[in-house]
């Protein structure tokens, strides 16, 4: 016969302040309230249940290799504790009695709930339950985060992701105000009060109305860029890419005419649709369903363009489920500052 479940757990001891048995039960109901007024060691409660799946002192002693002396006298100081008797002795065994088998039913229904306490404090502990908030100023179209998240719910299926997106600016107020575990952002982190890793690099992408001269080209150069509208998005990921646009074509003498509109990337991107200009975008982007736009890749003269992202943290975040996540990042994207 398999040892039941709750045989294999820790043991337990509740007790009152001064340790007496202040209270005698002949129904076992009310059995969890009465316990913070008994001075009951829930490894009796173990001991008895075993005795009633084997049906023998004996047998359940020699099964969790104890004495049958000591099991016995458990059983004993149990019933006496409670003022009832659990088991009929025989010659044959061991019985319970009708007083007993209300006892022992809530006793393995008390067990099973202290299973379930132990069990989820020590998931807690270990990240595998609770929450995580993580913020980002990218697309979860496709990309690196897109994977680093579906891989980290796959992991800890019972870890409760939250997912904000912001712009840098509101993510960093965010995370400072613990609303956040962390965010992920184009650039390098300029936040010197928190942690921060360098994580992959994207593509830079020029998106053109399908109807463009430069929609032509498998790839354009910053220099064709000269001359032409380019719509950006306020948010960080565009700012970034302004950035870069700006200093390749610091020296041209016909430089494009930036245009900034207070609307998301993906709005940005029906603009260019209907021929208002063009933008770019990181290859995390590509993936969005637009219609009439085609994507080129952008190419400087080391070849394709690309920007870095970065992870930021509080050091003072003890969320067992963030170390988790800095755990698969570290292991995804090699850093000093994850190892």
């Amino acid at each position: 016969m398999a040892i039941p479940h709750v045989l294999r757990n820790p043991v337990y001891s509740i007790s009152d302040s001064d340790g007496a048995a202040m209270v005698r039960h002949t129904s076992f109901a009310d059995l969890t309230v009465g316990l913070r007024r008994l001075n009951l060691d829930l490894g009796q409660l173990q001991l008895a249940i075993a005795a009633s799946e084997y049906g023998s002192f004996r047998q359940a002693a020699d099964r969790l290799s104890i004495t049958q002396s000591t099991l016995s006298r458990s059983i004993r100081l149990l019933e006496h504790s409670l003022g009832i008797t659990i088991f009929e002795r025989s010659t044959v065994g061991v019985k319970a009695t009708p007083a007993g088998l209300d006892f022992l039913r809530t006793a393995r229904s008390l067990l099973k709930q202290m299973d379930t306490l132990v069990a989820r404090a020590e998931a807690k502990t270990r990240g595998e339950c609770g929450r995580f908030v993580i913020g980002f100023a990218t697309s979860l179209t496709a990309g690196h985060l897109r994977a680093t998240l579906l891989e980290y719910c796959s992991q800890f299926p019972q870890v409760k992701l939250g997912i904000v997106e912001k712009s840098r600016t509101r993510l960093a107020s965010a995370l400072r105000n613990g609303m956040i575990d962390l965010y992920v952002a184009a650039g390098d982190s300029i936040d010197i009060s928190n942690r921060s890793s360098s994580l992959w690099s994207e593509q830079a992408f020029a998106v053109l109305p399908h109807d463009h001269p430069l929609a032509l080209q498998d790839g354009i150069s910053w220099s064709d860029l000269s001359n032409q509208i380019i719509l950006v998005s306020q948010s960080d990921s565009g700012r970034d890419l302004e950035a870069l646009l700006n200093a390749r074509l610091i020296t041209s003498t016909e430089p494009p005419r930036i245009e900034h509109r207070d609307v998301s990337r993906a709005e940005i991107q029906n603009l260019v649709s209907m021929g208002l200009g063009i933008t770019l975008v990181l290859e995390s982007d590509v993936g969005a369903n637009v219609s009439g736009v085609v994507y080129r890749e952008l190419r400087d003269s080391m070849g394709p363009s690309r920007i870095g992202f970065s992870a930021v943290w509080r050091e003072d975040n003890e969320n067992p489920a963030l170390a988790n996540f800095l755990k698969l990042l570290a292991e995804r994207y090699p850093s000093p500052s994850l190892a």
